[in-house]
């Protein structure tokens, strides 16, 4: 969870996330909780990530 803050903390600084409400989401909402067990761990990394079938969640900066 420390590393999702501070990933979000590093996206602001270099003025990717801008809007005050996608911020607020971000920090209530981790992207842990819309991946698969297999893949939590890497939650904080500024990549796609699979998600199965095929599909993917966006990067964080996405």
């Amino acid at each position: 969870m420390e590393e999702w803050k501070r990933l979000i903390e590093d996206l602001m600084r270099y003025k990717i996330l801008k809007s005050p409400r996608v911020i607020r989401a971000m920090k209530l909402v981790p992207r842990e909780n819309f991946l698969p067990e297999g893949q939590k761990t890497y939650a904080a990394i500024d990549t796609p990530l699979p998600i199965g079938d095929g599909q993917t969640v966006s990067a964080p900066q996405g």
